[in-house]
């Protein structure tokens, strides 16, 4: 049994579609930021764009039939994932209605599943939280590890000033 996983084996990561963009979205602002920068330019390159999000039990929504002394299903969490990620990029969607945006929630740590996903992908854009400096360094970042791993091109979308 995974550890991460206390319903059995994580299903394995499935690439996004050779060339359509991957974003990283975690529902962060920054995320958001990228979210809208990557529909943008898939937009203008009629490209389709595959939203991702890493979640674990712990980050995971509480799905709908969760009660206290009841364990939902995995799929029960992962439909959860999705449905906020939906909501969080309904108003960047909404904006772009002419982009083919799917959503895949991705139950595994945010740079794997990013490098996975994004592995066949024609970019993988992320954003930054900020945390630069020595908090960024001893923290490390998703962000600038996706940029030393990923197989595609990465675009990191810093906040405008």
């Amino acid at each position: 049994m995974d550890s991460e996983n206390p319903f059995g084996a994580t299903p394995p990561i499935q690439p996004a579609p050779a060339g359509s963009i991957v974003v990283g979205h975690d529902g962060s602002k920054g995320a958001q930021l990228a979210l809208e920068t990557a529909v943008e330019l898939a937009g203008q390159l009629a490209l389709p764009v595959v939203v991702s999000r890493a979640w674990s039990i712990v980050t995971a929504p509480k799905p709908a039939q969760w009660t206290s002394g009841y364990v939902p299903p995995f799929e029960e969490f992962a439909a959860a994932v999705k449905e906020e990620m939906v909501r969080d990029a309904r108003p960047v969607a909404e904006k772009f209605p002419g982009v083919e945006i799917t959503y895949s929630p991705v139950h595994a740590p945010p740079l794997k599943s990013l490098v996975a996903i994004s592995h066949d992908a024609r970019m993988l854009v992320v954003g930054t939280r900020g945390r630069g400096g020595l908090k960024g360094m001893l923290l490390g970042s998703v962000s600038e590890q996706c940029v030393r791993h990923a197989a595609c091109p990465v675009l990191v979308v810093r906040p405008r000033p």
